[in-house]
């Protein structure tokens, strides 16, 4: 059959496959199923599956899949497997589909991937925000690959990653999965990690998410509704994903749970159908948030029954639904009432064989057991060096780099627990929400990473005090769980401990410097302080740690502050009372020995903030590239940020000089603005400089922001040396969406800054645009770039 011959064109294949199957055939490709796999072909469903009918019996549950598949949800990822087990369990599954159905089309297996396969025994790689903190696009496409390559070692097909929410307000519990607040900073390094990810080929899966707006929610909290203006959206997040499908090719995306004025994501034909496939191109899979088309009946009320809402999902655009077929059997049903029909249903299995016939799935079905790759000698360098150029310095009193001689007081809650590094999507961390561990020896604390750089006679320890003293599943309630959400009250289970506080004062008191380690522990569903559904209304330190800080730091020992957590928080205002600050939010398994490269001065601080950290949560939403009237009249007294996006010190100092323009005018049509600086190491030590290109549209047709990045440069100048740093900035970037929703560019002037961060503009000149007002094709100038030449 021409389906089966793999030097027939694909869509000769598709068209023959398609043209055979049942309706039933076509539905079970339509979704996943969420199973324990066995190696003996026994696969039962999860424990907590809410459709299990099969009461524990591994032939019923073979009735789920007695049509074919087109999706197996996590099968390594979901629990603690071992690799090399789970692998068989895999192949053994897809020998099952292969061999027991009719048409015998392989089934795809999906994994988490965010900061790493999620998955025992691989890599813990560091979470987005520290992974942005680099500023080095090239280096986070490496660090895509070597996921890339640990996912596809399993049997994964595709990763449901990355993340391209764009912070704007810290209460939200996932942003720690973001890269940035800034739209074009998180769709470089966007479209860089899904190259990775990828592979030049797409033979492996990235999915964007969460499409689109989920960061807006109200008051920062999971789900919550958007209100968002159709520029707002296009303009500051919809951006990285334009980016992402156009400069990389991107294979899948995934809508996000929240309505936009009453809209859910999982509904809207608009944003997934006539923006994704019409206007961008997009070729790929569009896959469920998990029960996302469930919610668009138990939650957005918007559909009478699973039938309607899976025929209003796939409607609008899904390809998908994950985790499981909770609502995707009952399209017959939903057929036979006219609710969808068989061009459309035919349309959406169309595009699931083509992907699969694309990535050669009928060919090469099965996993190479022999071939696992995790935790590679080069994938734990990568982690560090990440890890390194991640971490940030936002204050130092000349403390840092410490003294050969110096002994330490290392102390805090963060100190030396190793899920204090991961975030949210690691996972020993995502384990915690069904109450399962496994080993974290691997991963290098604060405490072990200082000991094995100085000695352990050079370190003492104190604990100060816990965030959570105990880690678990607890009791979340969820939206109708009860039926007046307003009534719950719920108990904090971050500990309110202070007798620990003492001895760390005896610590400090005792050392030349206290390190103390502050920050959060990541869990989803408020099995921490941080992360998917664990959100906050305060920007304060969880729990005691302000005590401790204020305790340790009227000991009068010097304070090196290190914050890992997944938001920004503030210090109760003494920051400006710290020997030092240092920042580097989950920064993974590597991470001790990563700042401690850092303090040490064996490696230099080149992180720089890409989420500024507001005055208090009062300014929230907040982010650098806000309206000019956004302070308020007169300028309310909690607005700003004193470590704003863009900020991050070095050990040593840079002058910057000689800002030049190529030409002052530059044609709207096809131009492209050249601005040189010189850049000036006036230190005595090699360091790396972070060079930062903003614009300011002077006047415009709408209301733009104060400033918003266009390029940027790492910059590595040893003592003494200078070099030039020419930018490039295609007009095209210079776009915003006009009153008929369309990128358009207008004449006029334009202010070019360049600077240390969105706070810091060292330099300025203007350029002025000249032409008419341009409305972008599909395909527009989406990226900048730069050219360091030594002098």
């Amino acid at each position: 059959m021409t389906y089966q011959d793999p030097k027939a064109a694909i869509e000769d294949r598709v068209q023959d496959l398609l043209s055979q199957m049942t309706l039933p055939e076509k539905l079970a490709q339509m979704h996943a199923l969420w199973l324990v796999l066995s190696e003996d072909g026994a696969h039962k469903m999860r424990p907590d599956a809410s459709n299990d009918f099969s009461g524990g019996d591994p032939e019923k549950v073979k009735t789920l899949f007695a049509h074919g598949l087109g999706q197996i949800t996590r099968p390594l990822g979901t629990f603690g497997v071992d690799p090399a087990a789970g692998v068989r369990a895999l192949n053994r599954f897809q020998k099952d589909i292969i061999e027991g159905t009719r048409l015998g089309i392989p089934v795809m297996s999906h994994e988490e991937c965010l900061s790493g396969l999620m998955a025992q025994g691989a890599t813990l790689f560091p979470t987005p925000l520290s992974m942005a903190g680099t500023w080095n696009p090239d280096l986070i496409e490496k660090v895509g690959a070597a996921i890339g390559a640990e996912c596809q070692s399993i049997g994964a097909h595709q990763g449901l990653a990355p993340v391209l929410d764009v912070s704007r307000d810290a209460r939200w519990g996932r942003t720690e999965e973001c890269f940035a607040e800034d739209p074009y900073l998180t769709g470089v390094f966007a479209t860089r990690y899904v190259r990775g990810l990828q592979g030049a080929d797409r033979k492996f899966l990235a999915t964007l998410k969460h499409y689109v707006g989920h960061s807006a929610s109200e008051g920062g909290r999971n789900h919550a509704p958007v209100h968002l203006g159709p520029r707002e959206l296009a303009d500051d997040f919809m951006l990285p994903f334009e980016m992402a499908v156009k400069g990389a090719d991107a294979a899948s995306i995934m809508p996000a749970y929240h309505d936009i004025d009453g809209e859910p994501l999982h509904a809207s034909y608009r944003l997934l159908t006539e923006v994704l496939r019409d206007q961008w191109g997009f070729d790929g899979l569009i896959v469920a948030d998990y029960i996302g088309v469930t919610l668009l009946e138990t939650h957005h009320a918007i559909a009478a029954d699973k039938g309607e809402a899976a025929a209003i999902a796939f409607k609008a655009g899904l390809d998908v639904e994950l985790p499981s077929n909770e609502c995707t059997p009952h399209l017959e049903t939903a057929l036979s009432r006219g609710q969808i029909n068989m061009d459309d249903i035919n349309e959406v299995v169309r595009r699931i064989l083509t992907e699969k016939f694309r990535i050669g799935l009928f060919e090469r079905p099965y996993a190479d057991e022999g071939a696992i790759t995790l935790r590679t000698p080069e994938a734990l360098a990568l982690a560090r060096e990440v890890a390194t150029q991640g971490t940030t310095l936002l204050e130092n009193n000349g403390i840092l780099p410490l003294g050969d001689t110096a002994k330490l007081a290392v102390i805090g809650p963060t100190a030396d627990d190793p899920l204090a590094l991961l975030g949210d999507y690691a996972f020993p961390v995502h384990l915690i929400n069904s109450d399962a561990t496994t080993d974290t020896d691997n991963v290098i604390t604060p405490l072990a990473g200082l000991r094995a750089a100085l000695g352990q006679d050079r370190v003492t320890f104190a604990q100060g005090c816990y965030i959570l003293e105990t880690r678990g599943s607890g009791a979340p309630v969820f939206p109708g769980d009860m039926a007046d959400h307003e009534s719950i009250k719920r108990n904090s289970p971050v500990s309110d401990r202070i007798d620990l506080i003492a001895d760390a004062v005896v610590a400090a008191k005792a050392a030349d410097v206290a390190v103390l380690c502050l920050g959060d522990l990541s869990g989803i569903f408020q099995t921490g302080t941080v992360g998917e559904g664990s959100d906050v209304d305060t920007l304060a330190l969880p729990g005691v740690q302000q005590q401790l800080l204020d305790a340790v730091l009227d000991t009068g020992t010097p304070v090196i502050v290190v914050l890992s957590s997944g938001r920004p928080y503030n210090l109760g205002g003494r920051e400006k009372d710290l020997a030092a600050y240092v920042m580097t939010h989950f920064s993974g398994e590597q991470g001790g020995h990563a700042l401690a490269d850092v303090l040490t001065g064996a490696a230099e601080p080149s992180g720089r903030l890409t989420i500024s950290t507001p005055r208090s949560a009062g300014a929230c939403p907040y982010h650098y590239n806000h309206k000019f009237k956004s302070a308020g009249t007169p300028i309310a007294r909690h607005f700003g940020s004193d470590y704003p996006f863009g900020h991050g010190l070095s050990y040593t100092s840079f002058e910057y000089s000689d800002i030049t323009l190529a030409s002052a005018e530059v044609p709207n049509e096809g131009g492209t603005i050249e601005v040189a600086v010189t850049l000036t190491n006036t230190g005595d030590r090699t360091g790396v400089e972070v060079v930062q290109l903003y614009t300011r549209d002077c006047m415009a047709s709408l209301v733009r922001p104060i400033k918003e990045l266009k390029a940027f440069a790492r910059v590595s100048l040893a003592a003494g040396a200078s070099a030039k740093v020419t930018f490039h900035v295609p007009t095209d970037m210079l776009n915003f969406t006009g009153r008929n929703d369309r990128r358009i560019v207008e004449p006029g002037g334009f202010d070019v800054m360049i600077g240390a961060s969105s706070d810091d503009i060292r330099l300025t000149a203007n350029v002025d645009v000249v032409g008419a007002v341009r409305e972008l094709p599909q395909n527009w100038r989406m990226e900048s770039d730069a050219n360091i030449t030594m002098l």
